[in-house]
């Protein structure tokens, strides 16, 4: 039996319904992941899950004693609490049980009490705080008001985690949180072994941890197995096909159509079943909900910025004792998409204001080119007026706007990104997260910019905005700095990254060809050379007692190849073609959606084993022909 379903779903806010005699079900240790178009009621129906919300019609059932825990996408936690305080409220339900155990006043069922306790664990419950608070590497004295809002997301889900729950409800989980943080979020929800649902628009992280896609469209939810990239190939069949079968549909109505309005002249008598079946026709297009159109993204340009936008020189900035930047070189050219990678607090900020001349290094020089003209997306949204319409935020003062040099009607824009005319003098405290970032966007495409910077701008946005957003970066003629912690959104948009390794050098920033995923293949293959020869190191040093001219000898005897070795450095290249061969094969594989039907689970879970213990293989072959070349 599933631990959630729901039968025959009815809710709706305003005329619009969110969900239309929707089903759904979860079953035991799945995860899945719940996507679909800003404002198509993915937090609603995670309320109704979580029980927190109430259907206008229709069934949640939920399995006995299952224990659900919801984190909202905003968390809220009580004013001047501590961390402990915060993620104890978890484990709240066996606290007060525990209390009136030890209190047991007369009248209570000590045995009822206790079977209770146990059931939920709740005798140590202190300890499963401290446990949780430490795995999350948590202060548990820190006050809560204090904490960046990605900490607040650890405290979340801290709480969550010391509960222990059934089934796990998490409303965007990765909005504040940085790279390293994401990848640590990833490792911890694939070793969950309870039921998990969770809302996402950040594409490698559902790849990474959803076996499941559930989409909700236009009121309807349907279900797709497997990772997100099986579900996009058979997504985009579905559209066709009832594009096709709609196309269809209207061309049928309109034929009747004409026929009913010229039986009247051509004949006496009407085919009545002819009539009842246009009846029919008209009544079905009347209840159809077509696909929500897309949103068109337009920017302007400006003029065009001079050839070089910043050379950095030896560049190093510190404030009091801490080092942000240290001996950090670049040249930034026009039209370069550069991203900045690095966890919250790195000083990613500060490196952008010393690049656009905000601030000016403590060491080092900056040369900016002529004429840039900055736009700025802010992901905190600080620069929205909450009571301002949406027309007086996309152009005050002004019925028009001007892009690219031709000037389009304000409401005409604003329908470009989805918001009807009705909506367009109502005030923006009104919108929806994600309603508010199209906003945002909005009033920054509308600025002539040749220099644009965009501070997390894929939060709260759809996936199908995300990627529109993509294809207009990259044909954007201008410069673009690029701050976001969406792995697959940075690839498919930036040039280069700039990303801080202050791990191993306090204020270290390196700049890497292509994207993240670039960076890290860089990065790692660069760290195993230096161990590796830091390893040999040893081993080809002279020794302490030989004379200079004895030692070098033997020196110079390790560095050559043996015969073995040879022929294993000649071998490696085929190698690692055959492995790159391999593995491009099964991606084909997995990447069929057909796959997850035809064939068992645990034939897909092999081919998927298979897969990542590749990429081992060949990092190890790589590593190893380095090792062997070098010498």
């Amino acid at each position: 039996m599933a631990l959630l379903s729901l039968s025959n779903a009815h809710l709706a806010f305003g005329h619009v319904p969110l969900l239309d005699g929707a089903g759904f079900s979860l079953e035991a240790g799945e995860r899945v992941a719940l996507i679909g178009r800003n404002g198509a009621g993915k937090s609603s129906l995670l309320k109704v899950l979580a029980g927190t919300e109430k259907l206008d019609d229709g069934l949640l059932q939920a399995q006995q004693n299952v224990r659900r825990f919801y984190v909202p996408q905003e968390p809220d936690f009580p004013a001047g609490a501590t961390v402990f305080d915060v993620v104890s409220e978890g484990v709240a339900e066996a606290k007060a049980l525990r209390a009136r155990y030890e209190a047991h006043e007369p009248g209570d069922d000590l045995d009822a009490i206790q079977t209770r306790i146990e059931a939920l664990d709740g005798w140590n419950w202190e300890r499963r705080v401290d446990e949780t608070l430490q795995r999350l590497h948590l202060d548990p004295t820190a006050v809560v008001d204090a904490l960046s809002g990605g900490t607040k997301k650890r405290v979340a889900l801290a709480q969550a985690l010391a509960a222990h729950p059934d089934v796990l409800l998490l409303d965007e989980p990765t909005n504040h949180l940085d790279l390293d943080a994401i990848v640590w979020l990833q490792t911890l929800l694939n070793e969950w072994t309870g039921a998990l649902l969770l809302i996402s628009h950040d594409r490698a992280f559902i790849d990474a941890v959803a076996t499941r896609i559930v989409e909700l469209d236009r009121g309807t939810l349907r279900s797709y197995p497997g990772h997100f990239t099986a579900y996009e190939a058979t997504k985009a069949r579905e559209l066709e096909d009832e594009a096709l079968a709609n196309a269809r549909a209207d061309k049928l109505l309109a034929q009747e159509e004409v026929w009913v309005r010229k039986g009247v002249e051509a004949r006496r008598t009407r085919s009545v079943g002819r009539v009842q079946r246009l009846q029919a026709l008209r009544e079905q297009r009347a209840r159809r909900r077509d696909s929500l159109g897309q949103v068109r993204l337009e920017v302007d340009s400006g003029a065009p910025s001079g050839k070089i936008v910043a050379e950095l020189r030896d560049v190093s900035q510190r404030f009091g004792d801490r080092t942000l930047i240290d001996h950090f070189s670049a040249t930034i050219l026009r039209g370069d998409k550069v991203g900045l990678v690095g966890p919250n607090g790195s000083g990613k900020t500060t490196l952008l204001k010393l690049i656009l001349g905000e601030l000016e290094p403590t060491q080092g020089t900056v040369r900016r080119g002529s004429n840039l003209q900055v736009a700025y997306f802010d992901q905190m949204r600080a620069g929205l007026n909450l009571d301002a319409t949406l027309v007086d935020t996309i152009s005050p003062g002004s019925e028009w706007v001007e892009i690219g040099g031709q000037r389009k009607h304000v409401k005409s824009y604003l329908t470009d990104f989805l918001f009807s005319p009705e909506r367009a003098n109502s005030p923006v405290r009104t919108l929806s997260g994600g309603e508010r970032n199209r906003v945002q966007l909005a009033r920054l495409f509308a600025l002539p910019a040749n220099v644009l910077v965009l501070d997390e701008p894929t939060n709260d946005l759809d996936i199908d905005t995300l990627e529109l957003l993509e294809e207009l970066l990259q044909s954007y003629s201008g410069t673009v700095f690029l701050v976001s912690h969406d792995r697959r959104f940075v690839d498919n948009v930036v040039t280069s990254t700039i990303a801080w390794e202050g791990d191993a050098q306090p204020g270290l920033w390196r700049e890497y060809e292509g994207g993240i995923e670039d960076w890290l293949q860089q990065r790692d293959r660069s760290r195993a050379v230096v161990a590796a020869a830091a390893a040999a190191a040893p081993a080809s040093a002279p020794s302490p007692a030989a004379g200079g001219t004895a030692a070098a000898k033997p020196a110079a005897a390790t560095r050559k190849l043996s015969y073995k070795e040879q022929r294993e450095l000649d071998a490696l290249p085929a190698k690692i073609e055959a492995l790159e061969t391999e593995q491009k094969k099964l991606g084909e594989q997995l990447a069929d959606p057909d796959i997850y039907t035809r064939e068992t689970h645990q034939k897909v879970a092999e081919l998927q084993a298979r897969y990542a213990a590749i990429d081992d293989e060949l990092l190890s072959a790589l590593e190893r022909w380095e090792q062997l070349g070098a010498r």
